[in-house]
């Protein structure tokens, strides 16, 4: 009977790991996923918003560029003959390039009207990139406390 019991005194213990293949192959799948989906996302427009509480900007030696957009959706160049005539896209765009030509560097502001469509003042910002503006930033009011 000694060498029956010899026999059966080692029982399989339970596995007290966790099989984790499967975790890892879930991971490199999302892994995948996202560097092909990451550069999607960074689409648009690039924008240099300032940081708030805002300080008036300081005036260099070349005047900014500022393309204007009234609650109609109409747009204004500060620049030229007839800066209180709205201009036509093909218009503003030529106007900008020729600006950007001739003095490489000048600053570009966007100043859209409070009750404009977020939409319009973003085309306008397409307009000027178009146009060949290394940036474009936004003009502001300050707060009235």
């Amino acid at each position: 009977m000694a060498g029956v019991q010899a026999r059966h005194h080692k029982r399989r213990q339970p596995m007290s790991e966790m099989n984790v293949v499967p975790y890892i192959d879930v991971m490199l799948v999302l892994l995948v996923i996202f560097m092909v989906t990451a550069p999607l996302l960074s689409q648009g427009v690039k924008v240099e918003l300032p940081q708030a509480p805002s300080k008036p900007l300081e005036r260099n030696q070349t005047d900014p560029l500022v393309v204007s957009v009234d609650r109609d959706g109409n747009y204004y160049l500060n620049v030229g003959e007839n800066s209180d005539a709205p201009l036509a896209e093909a218009d503003l765009v030529a106007r900008v390039a020729a600006v950007l030509r001739h003095r490489p560097g000048t600053p570009v502001y966007v100043k859209g009207d409070r009750a404009v469509d977020y939409g319009t003042v973003v085309y306008a910002m397409t307009l000027l990139q178009r146009a060949g503006a290394p940036g474009v930033g936004l003009v502001t009011q300050a707060e009235e406390r």
